[in-house]
């Protein structure tokens, strides 16, 4: 004899979910009912999915998102995908924590508390660059930089090679609500102008403040209140922001830079 089967409000009852969560999981293919009746459309369910229909009403306790959910259903290993969840959440909320810290103490008024950034200025003489620009989502740009980078300094070697650190300017806010524009920049030893055929231009010669943060700090809330410490000093001293804000590299091996190794400049273009 086959195993006999719940009803959708039986197995809600037991399984601590509400019928119109599991008519929704079912949509979803996270928890699709043993037989479905194909005149009614009543849904029925084995005993042997309250394992599954549980794990559900804990994982979601986590806050985790349905697509995540269903990742863990899905996986051999499903202790293994939540421990990747888990430690992804865990940096999202030292990263929140730190936002936190910081807007606590913007929004009280200690603005003493970008007192520990160094604000310098520097003069930028006119430059060819090789450019990639695109739209991109700052969950984007972990990925899109690396391999912009790579591919322009590839090229980079069939003008001139490359002349000076690589960077990154943002012509609008990179943020989850936000795309942009944004621009990975390769400085280039062409000695006959912009070569032809090649994503290229010139960068005006400028002045730049800027302040220096740690390989540690990228993607994180101090880079906020590292631009947010640039652009007080320079309102301090009576000057004016002239261009796109900017992150430019500042060492020759990023990958081998330690947590705590300074690796960006974080730039506004200035003037008087």
């Amino acid at each position: 004899m086959g195993e006999s089967l719940l009803t959708i409000g039986a197995f809600a009852r037991r399984s601590r979910l509400s019928q119109k969560a599991l008519r929704l999981y079912d949509r979803l293919g996270l928890l699709v009912p043993a037989e479905v009746d194909q005149d009614s459309g009543y849904r029925r369910y084995a005993a042997g999915q309250l394992d599954d229909a549980r794990l559900i009403v804990m994982l979601r306790r986590l806050d985790m998102p349905l697509a995540d959910v269903g990742q863990v259903l899905a996986a051999e290993d499903r202790a293994a995908v939540l421990d990747a969840y888990w430690a992804r959440a865990e940096r999202r909320f030292a990263g929140q924590r730190q936002l936190a810290g910081h807007l606590s103490l913007r929004l009280s008024g200690k603005e003493e508390a970008y007192s520990m950034y160094e604000i310098k200025t520097r003069d930028v003489p006119e430059q060819i660059v090789l450019t990639e620009q695109r739209h991109v989502r700052q969950s984007e740009l972990p990925t899109w930089i690396p391999a912009a980078w790579r591919r322009l300094n590839q090229a980079a070697k069939e003008h001139g090679g490359q002349s000076g650190y690589d960077f990154v300017v943002y012509f609008g806010e990179v943020s989850d609500d936000g795309d942009g524009p944004a621009e990975v920049c390769v400085p280039i030893a062409s000695s006959t102008g912009v070569p032809e055929g090649a994503a290229a231009r010139v960068e005006p010669a400028h002045r730049e403040a800027y302040t220096r943060v740690r390989k540690a700090d990228i993607g994180q809330p101090q880079m906020q209140s590292a631009y947010e410490a640039v652009e007080q000093w320079i309102g301090g001293q009576g000057l004016k922001i002239a261009g796109a804000c900017r992150e430019v590299a500042c060492v020759d091996d990023y990958d081998a830079a330690g947590p705590d190794d300074e690796v960006y400049d974080v730039v506004f273009v200035i003037s008087a």
